[in-house]
């Protein structure tokens, strides 16, 4: 048995993504410029173009959260999946990445506020957030109670929030809760409306955003 299909790697990447700028072109017409090959990689990432007409991008997004990569502050995220799906040759060496939700504390922390162990994770964030991004990629409890964290002053504010969480039970909430609350506490943020998100995705927004570091011209 033989199949005809593309083997080429250089040629696979150039045809998805004309293929994800050709379908999706309206939608990414409409984008901030800078963010344009952020949503293009999200797309990239799921397959679905219609995603563009959900996603919702501040305006000061990419700019802080370009500037955290750059200054090699510590990346949080909710999922090991979200880890696993970063392309570590476009990043510093040097940048911290962590995702506490494993941790040993994060269980009786997960009993002690009456949460999910992803919220727990979330609680064992260090000061280091201050300035460094936050990304969310699974748990809704996770962006939900982060939030409330940032709010009350518990947990210092990250450059930027990436809000991605999937899923049918408090994902949509948890993002809208993102939309509303975000420029009242001062956060630059990405999220996409809707039940759709997910590791991968935010693994890709993390990586787009390398990726335009790393083909900076030099100073």
């Amino acid at each position: 048995m033989k199949f005809e299909y593309e083997t080429s790697p250089a040629a696979i990447y150039e045809q998805s993504f004309s293929i994800v700028e050709a379908e999706a072109k309206a939608g990414l017409d409409r984008l901030p410029p800078e963010a344009r090959a952020v949503a293009v990689r999200m797309i990239h990432a799921c397959g679905v173009p219609e995603i563009v007409e959900h996603l919702v991008i501040s305006p000061d997004f990419v700019t802080a959260a370009s500037a955290a990569l750059r200054a090699e502050k510590p990346v949080y995220m909710d999922a090991e999946m979200v880890r696993m799906g970063l392309v570590r040759t476009l990043m510093s060496p040097k940048l911290p990445l962590y995702c506490t939700t494993h941790d040993p504390r994060a269980a009786p922390t997960a009993d002690r506020i009456g949460n999910t162990r992803s919220a727990a994770g979330v609680a064992l964030w260090e000061a280091d957030l201050e300035g460094g991004l936050a990304v969310f990629g699974n748990a809704p409890t996770a962006l939900f109670y982060c939030l409330e964290q940032i709010a009350s002053g518990a947990l210092p504010k990250p450059a930027a929030i990436v809000g991605l969480p999937v899923g049918f039970v408090g994902a949509a909430e948890s993002k809208q809760a993102l939309v509303e609350h975000a420029a009242g506490l001062g956060l630059p943020y990405l999220t996409l409306r809707g039940r759709m998100g997910g590791s991968a995705m935010a693994s890709a927004v993390v990586n787009a955003l390398a990726k335009m570091l790393s083909e900076e011209a030099p100073a």
